[in-house]
């Protein structure tokens, strides 16, 4: 089933520098996640799971990774209208310059979107991670006759200053909107919340940068050139002139914002009851790679995921997450980790001929903690890379290290015997 009044429109963000390394050769919604997703599957799929399957992704940043994934990933059925494109910043006869905000990303692709039928446009953050029901929002959308909605997020007084936050009357219309107020405005924008929100100190309903507008009021709003962000300029000035309703939603949300959060939100997934549930029925949709079973040898595993595909003979995992066609060698003990794993396998003639000096993977003997090692990384025998706070924040060709956490950068050879 198709629900033929929605169009989603994924938001790609820009350059992603706070999750630099992991954005210098790829977009933010092709950051890989969990194991074998990418960002982008996150939003996608939760528009799937909610019959919303005519999608657009905005970006400008190397899209090709993300371009290619999409291609390779959503393919519907030749007699069904649904599709995921991609839509890079071009040029045209009305603009020639990148997007310059997230209001400008969707008014230089309006052409694109004018070329369907819908209703509404939903409109969402291609680097969230949450699993949220469309459905729902559509409806109560739908019926209380709002022009826009937007999801909101109890959030506590130390976050409250990153995000955009509102105030609402008593049948959720939202009343006032700022973006990202300074700390000494916050006691005059806390809102009524649920009581384990506010047992949880959750007093501010923030901004989760999930919208639904109605396709006249879009058209209007985006022939203003002079506005170019949502949250800054087209939801305040919203506020007042269009109703404007606020959805609360109080699941599992984060914004993947920068390292220390995507670290977490990984080994968060290892928990016994992850806030992120990705065994349940609105499942999680990616690439089907047709990879082998993984194989251990040897190995304690202890509050892991491990993908497909891996060759492991480590002697411990532990709260870690193990990538696609992952390789681990002998009596190397891994704790606290997010390894990618490889875009593909090396051939056994060049591992027995020993062309390779350092194989993809990690080596022997070594020891990993703290630690987030991108795409198809060597990591050669006896290394010990020990993130932690008592690390000072650092840049190399090879590694970077940003809050205790280190990040071997995609592609990286550490030689053996490496100390970090």
């Amino acid at each position: 089933m198709i629900n033929d009044q929605v169009l989603g429109i994924i938001l790609g963000g820009g350059q992603g520098s706070r999750l630099y390394p992991l954005t210098k050769d790829r977009s933010k919604p092709a950051v890989p996640i969990a194991g074998k997703y990418r960002l982008v599957d996150i939003p996608i799929s939760n528009c799937i799971n909610s019959d919303i399957k005519r999608m657009y992704v905005l970006t400008q940043f190397n899209s090709a990774s993300l371009n290619a994934h999409i291609k390779n990933t959503y393919h519907f059925s030749f007699f069904s209208a649904a599709f995921v494109d991609v839509l890079a910043a071009e040029q045209t006869m009305q603009s020639n310059e990148w997007f310059q905000g997230t209001a400008d990303a969707v008014r230089q692709s309006m052409h694109h979107f004018l070329a369907n039928d819908f209703e509404y446009a939903l409109i969402l953050s291609g680097d969230q991670l949450y699993n949220m029901d469309f459905k729902d929002m559509i409806q109560k959308h739908k019926e209380s006759g709002a022009k826009i909605s937007i999801a909101t997020y109890p959030v506590n007084a130390k976050d409250a200053t990153s995000f955009g936050l509102l105030k609402t009357n008593n049948d959720n219309t939202i009343a006032s909107f700022i973006e990202k107020p300074a700390s000494e405005l916050l006691p005059d924008w806390t809102s009524e919340v649920s009581p384990e929100m506010k047992s949880e100190g959750r007093n501010y309903l923030a901004s989760m940068g999930i919208y639904i507008f109605n396709r006249d009021l879009l058209i209007e709003l985006m022939a203003n050139p002079e506005t170019i962000d949502f949250g800054k300029e087209i939801i305040p000035q919203a506020i007042g002139e269009h109703k404007t309703m606020s959805y609360p939603y109080e699941g599992y949300w984060t914004d993947i914002g920068n390292i220390d959060s995507f670290f977490e939100a990984n080994l968060g997934l290892t928990d016994d009851l992850p806030k992120f549930n990705l065994y349940d029925e609105n499942r999680v949709f990616t690439r089907a790679r047709i990879l082998p079973t993984s194989k251990f040898t040897n190995t304690i595993l202890n509050k892991s995921i491990i993908a497909d595909g891996c060759i492991i003979n480590a002697e411990k995992i532990e709260r870690s997450v193990i990538g696609i066609r992952s390789r681990i060698g002998k009596e190397t003990i891994i704790t606290k980790t997010y390894m990618m794993g490889n875009d593909a396998y090396e051939s056994l003639d060049e591992i027995k001929n020993k062309s390779i000096d350092i194989q993809l993977g990690i080596g022997d003997r070594c020891f990993i903690n703290n630690c987030i090692i991108d795409k198809n990384c060597r990591i050669g025998d006896d290394c010990r890379i020990n993130g932690g706070l008592h690390l000072k924040d650092i840049e190399t060709d090879t590694y970077l290290v940003k809050d205790g956490i280190v990040v071997v950068k995609k592609g990286a050879v550490i030689p053996k015997g490496t100390v970090i």
